[in-house]
């Protein structure tokens, strides 16, 4: 039995020990224990040598890491399995409680790899090795995300700071390296959950804080309230049992109701109301005849003429009553994978079916800046006056439209050349008049980017257009994910949200996250919907990244905290 420090008094109450109630491997640390739930430290004598943690104990933390990555995984689409995503943090949370900050890097590493093999799986296309190489890198942020978990453990009310450093992680790996990953944020998850709503008053980090912030109260009251299962996750921190008395009833069912009470208040956000305006839309899917790396064939201009054509099949529907007459076209991007600005043949056939339609048309055209570099652009082609005003891709795809340290890259990889010219980033936000409505632009992999859609909103988009070309990842998971992305985006800006997509999936989001249509994949489609334009803000789009970045200033506070703790910690 540890025995408790002269003067001191055992601990009590509803609380036990956590690792922090241990010293921890450092000789000259001791741990505080909590008096209550969350607060009132109290030390422990420091408890001297090194302990080696049961190969049980040591095997249920990777069975827990690995079947919370899994849990993760489920909760994305295609699946979509959202409960899944709390549950599966909280095992991946509970496999690191009462080790250290090594074994629990590698932990979260395997926790990372079950999540992200599959939930990335997408990537495989472009070659096994850049996927492998993409999520061996991406799990190293979740890595140092379990290191840092372990100070926090020292800590009172320990959930809290458990999602915040969730949300500063994902942070990070939005912004580092070459531009950031944004992709697979566990609010990505939540495109239309109980969790949704918080998209509203915080956008996608409050959703992702919310979802970890219950994920933690759940490992929470595993714990501290399952008295085999702390004993075994502590026994390497204290080689000697320690005695506490038993949770109170109350004190066991708070952390599982707050759990409960987290995704319910999501439902009560409040959200601006429907204003009364409306906008017909065309949304055109012309699809590509191949598959994978060679999704668009071999047969020049094939995209195009896809495309052309479908637009002039969305226009005869219109002249013979089956769809109601659009305000304005949207296409996908890549529509046309000739230059419409240098070639006559693009020019000519694009004009032909933007003049048949009637209606000012929203064009995906890659162009040529100059000889040497190219631009993703979404392009206003009026049916009088041809080619206006544009959008050009701020946020690129490194290796997909262009090679970040290219002289090295380039040098070491022949397949970094199939990229071939690179393209430059837009420097103005998608804001765009087309029709009766200022749309907001937003070009495929720029949906996972908060700045990027939010820049857009407050520039007066509305609604927002997504025009995406999937050609090489259709049937994988990626289209699904996206589409969930626009679901978060919709109820994060009230916006109603419109994708064309060349191979889908197409779609027409509402303003609360609800996919009212859309197509299947790998079929050449159309359809006409009734969008309800909406203006006002909410607090999300008022507010921007500052709830972002206060979850990321109380994530550092917290990692302060632990470590000014551990160091000013009486020694006994």
């Amino acid at each position: 039995m540890v025995q408790e420090k002269a003067g001191l008094p055992p601990t009590s109450g509803a609380d036990s020990a956590t690792p922090s109630d241990v010293t921890a491997a450092n000789p000259g640390e001791s741990d505080p224990s909590p008096r209550s739930r969350f607060t009132s430290p109290v030390a422990l004598p420091r408890v001297t040598g090194k302990t080696r943690e049961s190969r049980a104990v040591l095997l249920f933390r990777v069975v827990a890491a690995v079947l919370g990555g899994l849990g993760l995984y489920l909760a994305f689409p295609p699946l979509g399995w959202w409960p899944c995503a709390p549950l599966g943090l909280a095992l991946v949370v509970a496999s690191l409680y009462g080790t250290r900050p090594r074994r629990a890097f590698w932990l979260g590493y395997v926790a990372a790899l079950a999540f992200l093999l599959p939930a990335l799986a997408w990537v495989r296309p472009i070659g096994y090795d850049a996927w492998l190489a993409l999520v061996g890198i991406e799990s190293l942020f979740y890595g140092a995300l379990a290191a840092l978990a372990t100070l926090v453990f020292r800590l009172p009310w320990w959930p809290v700071w458990i999602g915040a450093l969730w949300v500063a992680m994902e942070a990070a790996r939005s912004a580092f390296p070459v531009g950031g990953f944004p992709w697979a944020r566990v609010a990505f998850s939540q495109g239309e959950s109980l969790f949704t709503g918080y998209a509203a008053l915080g956008g996608v980090p409050l959703v992702s804080f919310a979802v970890a912030l219950c994920g933690a109260l759940i490992a929470y009251a595993a714990v501290r309230h399952l008295p085999g299962l702390r004993a075994a996750l502590l026994a390497a921190r204290a080689p000697r049992a320690i005695s506490v008395p038993s949770a109170t009833m109350a004190a066991k069912i708070l952390p599982l109701g707050l759990a409960l009470v987290i995704p319910a208040l999501g439902l009560a956000v409040p959200r601006p109301g429907d204003e009364g305006k409306t906008v017909n839309i065309g949304i055109v899917q012309g699809n590509v005849p191949g598959e994978g790396m060679y999704a668009f064939g071999e047969e020049p201009a094939i995209v195009l003429k896809n495309h052309a054509n479908q637009t002039k099949l969305l226009a005869q529907a219109v002249r013979e009553g089956k769809l109601p007459k659009p305000d304005l076209v949207v296409l996908p991007e890549n529509s046309t994978d000739i230059d419409p600005y240098r070639n006559d043949f693009a020019r000519q056939t694009i004009d032909e079916s933007v003049k048949d339609v009637g209606v000012p048309t929203l064009v995906g055209a890659v162009v040529a800046i100059g000889d040497d570099h190219r631009a993703t652009r979404s392009l206003v082609w009026d049916p009088v006056t041809g080619p206006g005003a544009y959008y050009d891709k701020r946020n690129l795809v490194p290796f997909g439209e262009y090679t970040p340290f290219k002289e090295i890259f380039l040098a070491l990889f022949e397949r970094a050349n199939l990229v071939g010219r690179q393209s430059v980033a837009g420097g103005r936000s998608g804001d765009l008049k087309l029709g009766p409505v200022t749309i907001g632009a937003v070009n495929c992999y720029e949906v996972a980017f908060d700045a990027t859609v939010r820049d857009t909103v407050r520039a007066g988009g509305t609604p927002l257009v997504v025009q995406t070309n999937n050609a090489s990842y259709a049937l994988s998971n990626l289209p699904p994910q996206q589409l969930a992305m626009s679901q978060l985006r919709a109820v994060e800006h009230n916006r109603a949200v419109v994708t064309a997509a060349t191979t889908g999936i197409s779609a027409y989001v509402t303003p609360d996250g609800k996919v009212s249509w859309q197509t299947r994949e790998r079929v050449a489609d159309m359809n006409v919907v009734k969008v309800p334009v909406r203006t006002r803000a909410t607090i999300a789009t008022t507010v921007g990244a500052a709830p972002e970045w206060a979850l990321i200033a109380m994530a550092v506070a917290a990692v302060c905290a632990a470590a000014w703790r551990g160091r000013r910690r009486p020694t006994g």
